[in-house]
């Protein structure tokens, strides 16, 4: 089976996972309102609609390449998009991808809503596409988005020095790099589930 990650809808309990649209841009400016969601991001905060609407071109081009596959993250109790996350650096050849550029409003954090997002990827990407590898990175310096993965289950491998230029403030970053491998997926699957459960 060939291993081509495309857009695909991935709903649970708590969220939904939709494939990203201009539709999708008022609903990322109100989410990601407070500056606190931008601490560690690759970019500059959101401007303006305009901002979004081109910040959501450039993750559908990057679709249309072939090197990622961006989510809405939204809530199922009440419709409201809280957040996005994606599919990043797929590695056809490899049978491997990134989970990446995940951000959370406030008010969802601490909530099932990034755990289930994850765990409905993981699923996908490994009982759906066949993976081999699935990783994860963060600012080394994030401290809860590290705990979060390590919580998943994650495997922590890792730092990677100064992986990341940010051009808006100048800030060299070091990434901390985790992973989940096929051979683990199982058992972490049922822990996760469980988490989920409970």
């Amino acid at each position: 089976m060939a291993f081509d990650p495309r857009p695909v809808l991935l709903e649970g309990r708590h969220v939904r996972l939709e494939p990203m649209t201009r539709a999708h841009a008022a609903g990322f400016l109100a989410a990601a309102a407070d500056p606190v969601i931008w601490t560690y991001l690759p970019r500059a905060p959101f401007v303006d609609l305009a901002d979004v609407e081109a910040w959501i071109d450039e993750a559908l081009a990057a679709q249309r390449a072939g090197s990622e596959v961006p989510y809405a993250t939204v809530r199922r109790s009440d419709g409201k998009v809280v957040g996005s996350t994606r599919f990043i650096d797929i590695r056809r050849p490899h049978r491997g991808l990134e989970i990446g550029w995940t951000w959370i409003a406030p008010e969802a954090q601490r909530t099932p809503v990034n755990t289930e997002a994850k765990y409905l990827m993981l699923v996908q990407a490994f009982d759906v596409w066949g993976a081999m590898r699935v990783q994860l990175k963060s600012d080394e310096r994030n401290g809860p988005s590290r705990r979060a993965m390590e919580r998943i289950g994650a495997q922590f491998e890792g730092v990677l020095r100064q992986q990341m230029f940010r051009p808006y403030d100048g800030y060299v970053r070091s990434s901390s790099m985790y992973s989940f491998i096929d051979k683990e997926w199982p058992a972490a699957k049922a822990a996760l589930a469980a988490k989920l459960a409970r």
